[in-house]
């Protein structure tokens, strides 16, 4: 813990106050505060390495602010990428995609490929059509694209609506199938069903906590 490295004094203090908060908000993916927190407990720990003269102290102090800055300078990248066509809401910025009626051309590459590096890891999809042969092959080929290289995803959350019909069969087993392929992969597969969800949405994570 930062606390128990660094002392007493006012600088020191402040680095640890301002630090937790930016983990804090950092695990609450409110980055774009995080990265104002981390900026200025890093000033702070330069503050305090400056005035610091004990040679193991001082490697410690680097050490600590080169892990700070690592961290900040992702979630910079990471924020860069975001703005870039896409708008604020909740502290967090969305990419909105229109796709109109029997359009052509849209692969899932072309749609996800600028978010698919090695520092994605987890996904959220919501969808509440994911009953029919076609559907699940659509996820399918969705879930291949995700398990691919440069991604490094591990785990793949699923809500959807359940088929109530004739078709839940088909659902159920379809997706045990795909689930149990995913874990072949080293890919966890976790489904969940709602009544209430009318809409897509696909949500990823790809920035790893750093804790102090």
């Amino acid at each position: 813990m930062a606390k128990s490295m660094l002392g007493q004094d006012p600088e020191s203090t402040a680095a640890v106050t301002m630090l937790k908060r930016a983990v804090e908000l950092d695990s609450e993916s409110k980055y774009q505060q995080a990265l104002l927190c981390y900026q200025e407990g890093i000033d702070l720990l330069l503050q305090v390495l400056r005035g610091t003269k004990d040679d193991t102290k001082r490697s410690n102090l680097r050490k600590r602010i080169s892990h700070y800055m690592d961290r900040a300078e992702n979630i910079k990248k990471y924020l860069d990428q975001e703005k870039e066509g896409l708008y604020f809401v909740d502290g967090k910025y969305h990419k909105q995609i229109k796709i109109e009626d029997n359009a052509t051309g849209f692969s899932y590459e072309s749609l996800f490929q600028e978010y698919l590096n090695e520092t994605v890891t987890e996904v959220w999809i919501e969808d509440p059509y994911i009953r029919h042969t076609h559907q699940l092959y659509n996820f399918l080929r969705f879930c291949e694209m995700l398990i691919k290289r440069p991604c490094k995803v591990k785990t793949i959350h699923l809500l959807t609506s359940l088929d109530e019909g004739s078709g839940q069969y088909q659902q159920s087993s379809g997706l045990k199938e795909i689930k149990e392929s995913l874990n072949n992969h080293g890919v966890l597969l976790k489904l969940e069903y709602s009544s209430s969800i009318h809409d897509r949405e696909i949500r990823h994570s790809y920035l790893d906590q750093l804790m102090p």
